[in-house]
């Protein structure tokens, strides 16, 4: 019965997000109302918020448990752009005996052991499949009770939460002892509108959001993080490739070289985190930019990202909330925590967020403080939540599944190790006049890279 099912959109409190996470509420509850059948329960991830990690999803077990343990079959969790057919989806789960445990989605797997998943399973990574949270993934009820009562006796032992989809998969694993994932052909990350999708239960609006026009040039400034020892070897290849995109765009450095140029903030560099510099950066922009500049990125050397891109994505978002965007990260989320933006996918900030934070009394704890970590924690401390996008990456291209890539458009990539950046870029980022012109989704000449 479409009542035993319980749906969890993975939303997000931002205006935008929210509003898409609420229409698709609308769509599930719309088509059951049409089917007439009793309504399901659609549950928003941001609106529990008495968890800080309710994003992590493990957290709330025990509550799924306790409310929805005895009266339901299935725990159903999808993104906001995750589109569902009901019917079909109700005929897909009727396939499984929902008295048994069973841990269901499109299944992913890693072509080679990276570092985002500490190089799990080094011997043969293509052994461990995760889910595809954009095709929507599920739960049986009894899985959800061993959940709950493993988290009871045993709290999650992770300070970090880097992949969430291969950190759940792991834990559901339980070293071999838990279901694996079971790929369910019906849950598709296809276009909707693609001739492929009829036997689809799911599907994913999968390109760039576009909210009106791109933000303009001039209401972007981008601060390049560096230092004196990569300007020979990084900042060329900022040059040839997205410099270009950016109409304001300034390099802060440990020392001051006219050649590129590089403007010395005054803070000697550290091996370490880069609170010193980046707090700087955030007061420089605040006081030396024009009013009218909307927006703060931030970025290491070896970002590769796409300001064309990027204009687009911030079209949705509003320069007058506090928005503080990129690649959401989160630390001790099981025992309290935060969240944050990881710093190398690029952080995005509007002028709002930064008014605000520097109007707090939150800063470094020292110079050499992992920078993106404290202004998790001070956005945290100040009831302002981070914006998630999966479109900024944190590694490489090749650190993540083909098949999760192939519905992105994305944003930003990390990292020169072992790759040509500059190729990079321009398989996977750069605009090119297809896109330029009518803003749909291009199908991209990726080499493995």
């Amino acid at each position: 019965e479409l009542k035993e099912i319980v749906f969890i959109i993975q939303s997000q409190s931002n205006s935008f997000h929210s509003k898409r996470a609420e229409d698709l509420k609308r769509d599930i509850l719309k088509q059951a109302a049409d089917l007439g059948k009793e309504l399901p329960t659609v549950l928003l991830i941001h609106e529990m918020d008495r968890h800080e990690g309710a994003w992590t999803i493990l957290p709330l077990m025990r509550d799924f448990s306790v409310t929805y343990g005895r009266n339901s079959s299935w725990i159903f969790f999808c993104e906001e752009d995750t589109r569902i057919q009901v019917v079909k989806l109700l005929e897909t789960l009727g396939r499984f005996d929902e008295s048994k445990e069973w841990f269901l989605g499109k299944a992913l797997y890693d072509e080679e052991s990276t570092i985002i998943h500490h190089y799990a399973f080094a011997e043969n990574p293509t052994v461990f499949k995760f889910p595809d949270f954009a095709a929507g993934w599920a739960l049986s009820i009894p899985l959800v009770n061993k959940l709950a009562k493993n988290l009871k006796s045993e709290p999650l032992k992770s300070d970090f939460t880097i992949d969430l989809k291969h950190e759940i998969a792991l834990y559901i694993w339980q070293k071999g002892e838990g279901p694996h994932l079971t790929p369910v052909p019906e849950f598709c990350t296809d276009d909707v509108n693609s001739y492929k999708v009829d036997h689809c239960a799911t599907t994913f609006s999968n390109f760039l959001p576009l909210c009106g026009e791109p933000v303009k040039k001039e209401d972007v400034f981008v601060a390049v993080k560096t230092c004196r020892k990569f300007h020979g070897d990084r900042i060329p290849v900022v040059k040839q490739t997205w410099e270009r995109e950016a109409a304001l765009i300034e390099y802060y450095s440990d020392y001051a070289d006219i050649s590129i140029p590089t403007i010395d903030l005054g803070i000697p560099n550290t091996d370490r985190g880069h609170c010193g510099k980046t707090f700087a950066i955030l007061e420089r922009f605040l006081n030396r930019s024009s009013p009218r500049t909307s927006w703060l990125v931030i970025v290491d050397d070896d970002t590769l990202i796409s300001i064309f891109r990027l204009r687009k994505l911030l079209s949705c978002y509003d320069p007058n909330e506090p928005v503080f965007l990129g690649e959401r990260y989160g630390y001790g989320l099981g025992t309290g925590g935060y969240s944050y933006i990881t710093g190398g996918g690029g952080m995005v900030f509007s002028r709002r967020a930064v008014q605000k934070l520097l109007a707090s009394k939150c800063r470094c704890y020292s110079m050499d403080a992992p920078d993106d970590m404290v202004l998790g924690m001070c956005f945290s401390g100040l009831g302002i939540p981070i914006t998630h996008s999966p479109l900024f990456h944190q590694a490489r291209p090749m650190d993540y599944p083909k098949g999760y890539l192939s519905h992105q458009i994305p944003v930003s990539f990390h990292k020169h190790w072992n790759i040509d950046p500059v190729k990079v870029y321009f398989t996977w980022l750069a605009p090119n006049s297809e896109e330029s012109l009518n803003g749909k989704k291009v199908e991209y000449n990726r080499e493995d890279l």
